[in-house]
């Protein structure tokens, strides 16, 4: 191995990381307004219902199996499921969830780049940003011959996930690696990237969509008069007799 392999699979994922979550503080901190996400729905609705609610539920659905598959241990799945069926499921949950995002996100693509009003008041960044989660699905399903070849030796599979594991226990090992396919390794680098670039794009009203949770769960709220000397609830109007 290298000197950049060993840079990209043990230091950068931790760079990522660090951008990741003090850039999304600091730009909540500091850039409230700019925490949306730049609808274009007023400008043209075509396409933008399909594409959008494909896109969603597809990224949703690939990134929490992508959390939950790989980094949960195999000693907790081995008992209800082998790692080659494992694997199965992966592969055809997956490839069916990448199908439907990857036509979202060509669609949401398409009428960004080619309808004159929105590409024109599109940022430089938002064009990007799609580009780049265009091809990082492209990768990825490109990994899909490979990983339904893996089912019967799911050996290369477990490398990558005991390595994913091995980042967030602070115990990088680039070696799990190494002789991987490279777009295997193609699609771990640019994933991190999009972690990198993230709180520099519009990706960050994935925060809100979180953060909407929270707010089922907020401490009750008192709302006091604003008028001096005048105690709770004694401002409210009367009831009639």
């Amino acid at each position: 191995m290298n000197t950049l392999h060993n840079f990209i699979f043990n230091v950068y994922p931790y760079i990522c990381l660090a951008v990741f979550f003090m850039g999304s503080l600091a730009r909540f901190d500091r850039d409230q307004y700019t925490w949306k996400s730049d609808s274009s729905q007023l400008l043209r609705k075509a396409q933008l219902r399909w594409g959008s609610n494909l896109f969603h539920g597809g990224i949703l659905f690939l990134f929490f199996g992508h959390l939950f598959g790989q980094l949960t241990p195999h000693g907790l799945y081995e008992i209800f499921v082998t790692a080659s069926q494992k694997q199965l499921i992966a592969v055809v949950a997956g490839g069916v969830a990448g199908g439907l995002c990857f036509i979202g996100l060509t669609m949401l693509l398409h009428r960004r780049l080619f309808d004159p009003r929105i590409r024109l008041t599109s940022h430089r960044t938002d064009i990007a940003i799609l580009v780049i989660l265009w091809v990082q699905l492209v990768i990825g399903l490109s990994t899909l011959p490979a990983s339904l070849h893996h089912v019967k030796d799911p050996q290369t599979m477990l490398r990558l996930a005991e390595y994913l594991q091995g980042i967030v226990l602070m115990q990088p090992n680039a070696a799990l690696v190494a002789g991987v396919e490279w777009h295997f390794q193609a699609h771990m680098l640019l994933g991190m990237t999009i972690f990198l670039l993230f709180p520099f794009s519009r990706l960050v009203h994935v925060w809100s969509g979180f953060g909407t949770v929270a707010y089922l769960f907020r401490p009750y709220q008192m709302v006091r008069s604003r008028r001096l000397n005048v105690p709770a609830r004694q401002n409210l109007p009367r009831r009639a007799s």
